[in-house]
């Protein structure tokens, strides 16, 4: 009997397998690959149409008055300084100050992705230590969460490039130069989501489950350690991608303030000053590869924490 009913049960596993990698297939990797090539598809016709201008006036100057229309939209995908440069010329840009040039010259993208990445980490490791040290005076502290959290709010409604400048030119003042400023601008827009998200994660535990470690006279210390911050971790993360995620934008604004150092922002600076648009793409497009690569971390530091400590789902 166990024999006929293992050969009934193997051929069934078969079509459950396929089943599952075609669930797989067609549930991710398709509707995301269809949205990348809408995206491509829409990026060359819109270059075509803000380098036509530009290409007629290339046409006028060398004497073509019939050029077909392949060659038009191939001009308009090929100019050296172009208004929106096509993705193959972004990808070249790309191959050419990656992979041909060597790592630790000015002249690499990978040199100044490293330059923008270390104070982005410093920046996002200050950040989280301050967002998560507010949020446990906000929420320990009822007189602190009235008077503190407005002014928290109220800290974000700056608008960053009008404070970058500002907080680069006063350190330099007191002599901190260097890593530190652009960590500080990355910091400051990283403790922000930090410390509202842990708050709220702190304060997620039901009050049955307060008044029962009540009833067994918990403290303090053993309440936030058995209960409280096990309960804000999934609060925890999804702040932390945020906050990794602004202090590589505050990064980048602290770069373009102050370039002698590089940096993916000094990139953008340096090519805006040239008309590099080619370059400026480039930059742009290593800098959100920088930003996905972080929230990446995050993630994969989320699911083994979550699945060491029981909270995965």
């Amino acid at each position: 009997m166990r024999t006929e009913a293992l050969k009934l049960s193997r051929p069934a596993a078969r079509p459950r397998r396929s089943g599952t990698i075609a669930r797989a297939l067609f549930g991710r990797a398709v509707p995301v690959l269809t949205v990348v090539l809408a995206i491509l598809a829409l990026w060359y016709a819109a270059a075509v149409g803000m380098n036509a201008d530009a290409q007629r006036q290339a046409d006028a100057d060398a004497g073509i008055a019939d050029a077909g229309w392949r060659d038009f939209v191939a001009g308009t995908w090929a100019q050296s300084h172009p208004r929106l440069p096509a993705p193959h010329q972004i990808a070249a840009e790309i191959g050419r100050t990656v992979f041909a040039v060597a790592p630790t010259s000015k002249r690499s993208l990978v040199y100044h992705a490293g330059v923008t990445l270390e104070a982005t980490a410093l920046g996002f490791a200050l950040g989280g230590l301050v967002g998560f040290a507010l949020s446990l005076f906000v929420v320990h502290v009822p007189s602190l969460d009235r008077g503190l959290m407005p002014w928290i709010v109220a800290s974000q409604t700056v608008p960053i490039v009008a404070l970058a400048p500002m907080i680069v030119v006063i350190l330099n003042q007191i002599s901190v130069t260097g890593l530190w400023p652009k960590a500080a601008i990355a910091a400051y827009l990283s403790f922000f989501p930090v410390a509202v998200g842990m708050a709220k994660g702190l304060r997620s535990p039901e009050p049955l489950h307060l008044d029962l470690l009540r009833t067994y006279s918990a403290s303090r210390p053993q309440v936030l350690r058995f209960l409280r911050l096990p309960a804000s971790l999934p609060f925890l993360f999804a702040s932390a991608k945020v906050g990794a995620a602004a202090s590589l934008v505050g990064t980048v604004v602290a770069e373009v303030t102050k370039s002698e150092d590089g940096g993916l922002g000094a990139r953008l600076l340096a090519g805006s000053y040239y008309g590099q648009t080619v370059q400026i793409w480039a930059a742009l497009a290593v800098a959100s590869v920088c930003g996905a690569a972080l929230v990446g971390i995050v993630s994969a530091v989320e699911a083994v924490v979550l699945r060491r400590t029981g909270a995965a789902r």
